[in-house]
């Protein structure tokens, strides 16, 4: 099986290193490649071809939000994780609205960090507590009456996206095949209008989809 190729994009070089040194100990992820700005983000991205990019929100240059909307308008299907060493729920959301799919704070332990980008290449969704938090605090004063039709049940495996939960928790939590899972994932998409996880969410919250 081929590794994650995974992108780090860091101003600060002790921080990108330190990333690297992190997901090196992991066999079934390698670092392609590292930009230290975010003009050299979007200029290398399309030559690395990367499965997940962790990107730092905060650079001199092209802030991270940009460049997370710039690499998303080259590959809607790309894996862009937000690393920021600031939870506020507006920085949140903006890199969430940009394309990003997940959100996690620097202060992330090595092994958590691995398995936030293997669930991000799954296109799970990935969100820190904090993150959570700030993006549910910044959407509840935005509800809308929701003009979406799901059933009990799609409602049910919707709730369980919006915590973090993959395919196969899910399965387990209602007692269904995990490919009837995805099957519900994927209607659930659909009616959406969305084409990540991280996106339905995002719209669970808005419209208070889910409880």
């Amino acid at each position: 099986m081929e590794p994650i190729r995974v992108m780090l994009v860091d101003d600060h070089a002790m921080v990108r290193q330190g990333l690297q040194t992190f997901l090196s100990l992991h066999d079934d992820i390698e670092v392609v490649g590292t930009a230290a700005s975010g003009n050299e983000a979007v200029e290398v991205y399309p030559e690395l071809k990367p499965d997940v990019v962790l990107m730092d929100l905060i650079m001199p240059d092209l802030s991270g939000v940009d460049v997370i909307r710039r690499i998303a308008e080259q590959d809607s299907h790309i894996c862009v994780i937000a690393l920021s060493s600031f939870g506020e729920k507006e920085l949140v959301r903006a890199a969430l609205e940009a394309g990003a799919r997940g959100y996690l704070l620097k202060d992330i332990g090595g092994d958590e960090l691995a398995a936030a980008v293997r669930k991000g290449a799954k296109g799970e969704p990935v969100l820190s507590n904090d993150a959570t938090s700030a993006l549910l605090d910044a959407m509840k004063h935005s509800v809308k009456i929701s003009p979406f039709e799901l059933s009990g049940r799609e409602r049910e495996v919707l709730r369980y996206i919006v915590d973090g939960s993959s395919n196969s928790e899910i399965a387990y939590k209602i007692g269904v095949k995990q490919s009837t899972v995805k099957t519900y994932v994927s209607r659930i998409l659909a009616k959406l209008d969305v084409n990540s996880r991280v996106e339905a969410a995002t719209m669970a919250i808005k419209y208070k989809l889910v409880e």
